[in-house]
């Protein structure tokens, strides 16, 4: 449960971060304070001295305490620090990413903050405040959601406003503009597609997660491949999923798919490999091999592309190297050595990795 002081604290730290306080700007006095928040003098004080300690507020005596500008947040130590968020930290790919971006910014003397969002807009919000708080020189970070429109815009242009550059992997947020290291998605979803459909498949299925852009751009990919080679699409092929629907709707929709009367898809293109790797339980249950009897697809060519008895044909993602390199062209930006608004996105080119999931028809 939330303490009273800790709400009273975290709500005046968005309004500076949310610009509603500007800097150098007196805030409400003690007394306007204990009335906006029904709390006591006591809860209010620890709040404001929390903030004061924390850089976030400063004191004039006899004229009362003020939001701090960007000189009052700078740490009084010689500490280079940047933020690295990603929407998970411990599973999946983000583990070499991070250990490329780390091992960039150790040879340079930079500490890492690690934190994640869960792919959840409100825990993104919780990061961007605590890292705005522990005054890092800049940050990485992958868009929360990117598909969607993001409540947590004004973080971001606080972080400008203070002078802290920011790059953003794998998707961006496109009303920023930001530097930025993506894959070229749309290509990647489209040379997956067409791996099976050169491969003999004329009835393939295809499962993206849709709130972000990686998703919906692989879906475009998918689509185009279908589209130029001129097999029909029926509504019942292409299956998307959110954050939330990820562990249960592509296996519900694809066991009632492949279950169904009728002519059955002979190729599956996924998602990502965590969703291939689920989905295969799903053609275990229904007794169908792969590729046997289904092909299928994944995509970021991760570990578990080769940890399952059956080795998964894979669209490859940088991974380590886009650490590194995002690491990299953070510290141009800080160091004066590239200007941010100038610098060209870096998107990746997918590269197809065959492996035993997919064979001809």
């Amino acid at each position: 449960m939330t303490t009273k002081y800790n709400l009273v604290k975290e709500t005046i730290k968005s309004w500076i971060v949310e610009g509603k306080v500007a800097p150098h700007q007196k805030i409400m006095s003690e007394n306007e304070l204990v009335e906006h928040f029904s709390v006591s003098r006591h809860t209010v004080r620890q709040a404001i001295g929390e903030l004061v300690n924390e850089g976030w507020l400063y004191r004039e005596q006899g004229r009362g305490t003020f939001c701090a500008y960007r000189e009052h947040l700078r740490r009084k130590h010689t500490d280079k620090m940047i933020g690295i968020v990603t929407t998970y930290i411990s599973d999946y790919i983000f583990p070499s990413i991070i250990r490329g971006a780390e091992s960039f910014l150790s040879s340079k003397g930079y500490s890492i903050i690690l934190a994640s969002t869960n792919n959840q807009i409100e825990e993104e919000k919780n990061c961007l405040q605590t890292l705005l708080g522990k005054n890092i020189d800049g940050l990485i970070i992958e868009p929360t959601r990117s598909a969607m429109y993001n409540s947590n815009l004004d973080y971001y242009l606080q972080l400008e406003a203070n002078q802290i550059p920011y790059v953003m992997i794998n998707a961006t947020y496109p009303q920023l503009q930001p530097p930025s290291l993506t894959m070229d998605d749309e290509l990647g979803g489209y040379i997956a597609t067409k791996h099976l459909i050169d491969s003999g498949h004329k009835q393939i299925v295809g499962l993206f997660k849709t709130d972000d852009l990686q998703g919906v751009n692989r879906m475009k990919g998918f689509v185009r491949a279908h589209r130029e080679h001129q097999l029909p699409i029926t509504p019942s092929t292409i299956i998307s999923f959110n954050t939330e629907e990820k562990e249960w709707k592509p296996q519900q929709e694809l066991r009632e798919l492949l279950s169904a009367k009728g002519s059955r898809p002979t190729g599956i293109v996924c998602y990502n490999d965590q969703i291939a790797i689920s989905l295969l339980d799903v053609t275990r249950e229904l007794k169908l091999r792969v590729p046997e009897d289904i092909s299928m697809v994944g995509y970021d060519d991760s570990l578990l592309a080769e940890a399952s008895e059956v080795k998964l044909t894979s669209i490859k993602h940088p991974q380590t190297i886009m650490g590194e390199e995002a690491a990299k062209m953070l510290l141009d930006i800080i160091e004066g050595k590239a200007d941010r608004q100038t610098l060209p996105p870096v998107v990746y080119k997918p590269e197809l990795v065959i492996r035993k999931s997919t064979q001809r028809v």
